[in-house]
């Protein structure tokens, strides 16, 4: 859960975020546990092309019922392997615990972000960079999706072109990884998943606080 003294701190003060350090610390994460990142983003990868050979009609509604709990399953593997806990693989399948509030976070930000591109392109560009903790708040702060929605806009608006280029640098390594015959892509992949928490983790700080009696996890 939030601490709202911890919150409001935070969005007030100096927000600095080191890019090198979140890539870094994104891929000690990923070395933690190669295989089953690489195996878990593979299966995504078939779950996300299968439909649209055998369920063409439905695979937009099945992407965007499955696509958010596989995503946020590399941020709560994420968080597991930096806590020093154990990993399995059953663990990747964690986020349909979260299965609303993230599918339901993912589909309002999808919305305003498309408006924000056919009203003038430039709003949906800053707000599809500003939105991408909304997840992240959702399973590790145990907001609702506007609440979560603002406390990402709101952070990363602080340091949004360096946030933004920090994105660009994982596109880019991401083409890399596709250029590299695709199988680049398989590290490439879960990395960037990595990295962004690693990122998110930097830029929360103590905001998150550990409370037993809550079953959101926390840093």
């Amino acid at each position: 859960m939030i601490d709202p003294r911890k919150a409001e701190r935070l969005l007030n003060s100096p927000v600095h975020f080191d890019i090198d350090q979140a890539l870094k610390r994104g891929w000690e994460l990923f070395k933690a546990q190669p295989l089953i990142l690489i195996m878990y983003f593979l299966l995504i990868m078939v779950v996300s092309v299968g439909p649209a050979f055998y369920l063409e009609d439905f695979s937009t509604i099945i992407s965007l019922l499955i696509g958010p709990p596989l995503t946020a399953g590399f941020y709560l593997l994420a968080n597991k392997i930096s806590r020093g806990e154990q990993v399995e693989f059953k663990d990747c399948f964690d986020g349909f615990k979260f299965w609303l509030p993230v599918v339901g976070v993912n589909i309002i930000t999808g919305i305003i972000t498309v408006l924000g591109v056919i009203a003038l392109i430039i709003p949906g560009i800053y707000l599809g960079v500003a939105y991408t903790f909304a997840m992240p708040f959702v399973l590790f702060a145990g907001t609702e999706f506007w609440t979560s929605m603002e406390l990402s806009r709101k952070l990363i608006t602080k340091i949004w072109w360096r946030f933004f280029a920090f994105l660009i640098l994982i596109v880019l390594i991401n083409m890399v990884g596709i250029l590299c015959l695709g199988v680049g892509f398989l590290v490439s992949g879960p990395f960037s998943y990595m990295a962004i928490y690693a990122a998110f983790e930097e830029l929360t700080g103590d905001l998150l606080v550990e409370d037993d009696a809550d079953p959101t996890i926390t840093h």
